[in-house]
């Protein structure tokens, strides 16, 4: 007698299932093994961006070789930071007004793209992973450096680069061809990994917004422990006979402010929540001003913002010409100490906060600082003040920083994030200067 096994019905559909899936993990195989196709130009530089970071024309070897391209590749995966490094010859395939924006928009992730095309160097990047003006700062110092070396060059940038760029670098097969895509995001589908994706990446911000206020903590503790202490020094009796209703209502709103401010950073949660303290103490200084000059019988003082140089300094008197190092001028509100210092020729007395590298201005110490600064100088006055630093290039207006309760910055993309095309317009190549122009001799940004 012969036994006949059959096949239960139920079990086909998990057979199949198993089928379907050996059968696209092998096409992900076969095509991750398979080598990109060389379209020349900036698709190829793309693709190979995309993988190691690094990518070398074949025109350029003899000046860059791949053992030098390797060994800063592996440096910036060791890093593990954001930034591509293009080295490519000054020719029509690369075309010089548009070559870092048209690179940006192939890799699709939010980064810092350095560029030697040439005989010159540049670099442009999102205002999310790393401050422009500080991106092109350092491609022209570390080209001037080392006169025509490339290695040298982009190790030098490199090197100063990674210590300050936001985010962490992509993963090497995170953007790929749709042939990739598409498999990639069903078996994602199939296994929960969407969902654990989104979640890591929701982590990563929760943390990255844990670590900023804690730093905003520190400096805002300081400025409430200052208008504290004001309150303290200040002679001032409500019930003293020469004691007024408006005087009593400036001491009153004084300690308001003061008791406001301590509340809610007490309750803070997140950067964005910073914003309402430092604009409490403002409020504050500016009603112990208009309680000054209310006991000395002078004109009572029109609301201005606090002093650009320290706000602790109180609100400011009058505005004044000024310019921070390596910067263009720009008028600033200054209290009447600083406005003195440099009508005298002496450097105002600045705010610094502690960072990775030392006390730096408030205005150098990164974007944590954007909601602790609108706080202070809301509305639309705050970019203004600020053109031209790091904080600046990333505050283009109030509704795009922290200080206006977003969960980031400008598009909500944070450094290493795959954003495709979708990134800031008059970033890449719409600064001064801010291409290679038709010869790519980089005579324009950068002072070469």
């Amino acid at each position: 007698m012969r036994t006949v096994l059959r096949r239960s019905p139920a079990a086909r559909p998990a057979a199949s299932a198993a089928a379907l899936l050996a059968a696209v993990l092998g096409l992900l195989l076969l095509l991750a093994a398979s080598p990109a196709s060389a379209a020349g130009g900036i698709d190829e530089a793309s693709t190979a961006l995309k993988k190691s970071q690094v990518y070398v024309d074949p025109a350029m070897t003899s000046r860059f070789s791949e053992d030098q391209a390797a060994a800063l590749s592996k440096k910036l995966k060791d890093a593990d930071k954001p930034i591509y490094v293009a080295v490519i010859p000054a020719n029509a395939q690369y075309p010089g007004p548009t070559v870092i924006r048209d690179l940006r928009t192939k890799v699709g992730v939010v980064g810092v793209y350095a560029v030697w095309r040439g005989d010159a160097f540049k670099a442009d990047s999102d205002s999310a992973a790393f401050s422009r003006a500080a991106s092109a700062n350092l491609a022209g110092a570390s080209f001037r450096s080392h006169q025509g070396d490339i290695n040298a060059t982009l190790n030098d940038f490199v090197d100063q680069a990674v210590g300050q760029v936001k985010g962490h670098a992509a993963d090497s097969g995170g953007v790929s061809t749709a042939a990739i895509v598409v498999p990639l995001a069903l078996l994602a589908l199939a296994g929960g990994g969407v969902f654990l994706l989104f979640r890591r990446a929701k982590k990563r911000k929760e943390e990255q917004a844990r670590v900023e206020l804690a730093q905003l903590r520190t400096v805002v503790d300081e400025d409430i422990t200052a208008f504290g202490e004001e309150l303290d020094r200040l002679d001032f009796n409500p019930g003293a006979p020469d004691a007024d209703d408006a005087q009593r209502a400036d001491y009153s709103h004084a300690l308001d402010s003061y008791e406001r401010a301590k509340q809610t950073m007490d309750a803070a949660k997140r950067p964005a929540d910073v914003a309402p303290v430092t604009e409490a103490l403002a409020d504050g200084r500016f009603s112990l001003a208009t309680l000054a000059a209310r006991r000395d019988k002078r004109p009572l003082p029109d609301r201005r913002p606090p002093c650009f140089f320290d706000p602790r300094h109180g609100p400011s008197v009058q505005d004044v010409d000024w310019a921070p190092a390596g910067g263009a001028p720009r008028t600033v509100p200054a209290c009447a100490a600083d406005a003195a210092r440099l009508a005298s020729g002496q450097d105002p007395d600045i705010r610094t906060v502690h960072t990775e590298f030392g006390q730096q201005p408030y205005w150098n110490a990164g974007p944590a600082y954007s909601p602790w600064a609108g706080g202070y100088f809301g509305g639309g006055l705050l970019p203004g003040l600020l053109v031209g630093t790091a904080l600046g290039s990333i505050i283009s207006s109030p509704d795009e920083a922290w200080a206006a309760g977003a969960d980031g910055y400008g598009s909500g993309f944070e450094g290493g994030d795959v954003s495709g095309a979708d990134f800031n317009s008059s970033d890449f190549g719409g600064f001064d200067g801010g291409d290679f122009g038709d010869s790519g001799g980089g005579s324009d940004f950068g002072g070469f």
